[in-house]
């Protein structure tokens, strides 16, 4: 009979907490099955595991628990939309509370709750949009790991959150479309990259208005243009197109006519993404300040209005990264 050590004991506590997570008839048919299987992998790991290993085997927990609790839970929801119209039973309503709490304490290291704010990402990410995000998507395991553990660097196309960088003490969300030593320019709202016109299916163009600066970009600065956009256009645009420098994103919000980003003020420093969307977990209809502040009116509304205004069709979405289709043509 295996051994277990103190550290095993503990990681084995900490399981059966998370344990909570899923549905209760789930755990409670394949919990103790569940729990003894991790309890034998950590009593192997403590044998014979070193460093990486170790690594390995936290991370790789990690991302199982998370989807399978999210994998359980949509099934465990979709059969509560598929019975008759009945008051929501008590115990089904702690469950997907005490499922939240995890999500959004439990697992701050590896998930971030946010909620979409804006509508500069409208057409893929609405607002009212609360959406987990993958702290772990870009970080570099380093070159041991990258053999252990799967590792893909940003990628153009990619919907990455970011701290802003005109204040770091907001979180954005737009799409990358240049990498380092991309040429970036618009003509009439269509994106030019290294002199190929894109095909972006997921764009959307809501004011039929041209707007020289926003549509015909770079033109020269504005007077929406902050101090770093100022400085991309007075260092970093030659022959009439934004040169990405080494180590930085230029990215654009999906909803072209009314998105905050790289045009106005400049380009993202690649340390400053902080993870890219897992899933939205709710979306909810109401204005912004109350999205950001939850006052008291907003969770009397949210208690009121829980299930009107609940998108019911916007559970568990998984905002897909999507690179642009390149086709020839000068502009």
């Amino acid at each position: 009979m295996k051994r277990e050590s103190s550290f095993t004991c503990w990681l084995v506590r900490i399981y059966t907490i998370l344990l909570y997570a899923y549905p209760r008839e789930f755990r409670l048919e394949y919990g103790g099955e569940m729990k003894q299987v991790f309890r034998d992998r950590c009593c192997d790991l403590a044998r014979t595991g070193g460093l990486a290993e170790t690594l390995q085997f936290a991370v790789l927990s990690a991302t199982d628990w998370i989807a399978t609790t999210l994998t359980e839970r949509a099934a465990c929801f979709r059969a509560g939309l598929s019975k008759a119209r009945k008051p929501a039973r008590r115990g089904f309503v702690a469950e997907w509370a005490m499922t939240i709490l995890f999500y959004l304490f439990a697992t701050t290291t590896l998930v971030q709750a946010y909620v979409i704010p804006t509508g500069s990402m409208e057409g893929t990410l609405r607002v009212g949009d609360h959406v987990l995000f993958d702290r772990l998507a870009y970080s570099d395991p380093g070159p041991i790991g990258r053999h252990l553990l799967p590792y893909r660097d940003i990628a153009r196309g990619d919907i990455v959150a970011f701290h802003y960088p005109e204040d770091t003490s907001q979180t954005f969300v737009k799409r990358v479309i240049g990498l380092p030593g991309d040429r970036i320019h618009l003509i009439d709202k269509q994106v030019f990259r290294n002199g190929r016109r894109l095909i972006e299916p997921y764009t959307q163009h809501v004011s039929p208005d041209i707007d020289p600066y926003r549509d015909d970009f770079p033109i020269g600065p504005g007077i929406f243009t902050t101090a770093r956009g100022q400085d991309m256009f007075a260092h970093h645009v030659a022959n009439g197109d934004v040169v990405v420098p080494p180590g930085v994103l230029f990215v654009m919000g999906d909803n072209r006519d009314d998105s905050s980003d790289s045009r106005y003020w400049g380009f993202v420093p690649r340390s400053y993404v902080v993870g890219k969307p897992l899933i939205v977990y709710w979306s909810y209809d109401a204005p912004t300040d109350d999205l950001l502040k939850w006052n008291l009116a907003h969770v009397l509304d949210v208690a009121e209005h829980f299930f009107i205004k609940t998108r019911w069709n916007r559970m568990f979405l998984v905002p897909k990264s999507q690179p642009a289709r390149e086709v020839g043509g000068a502009g």
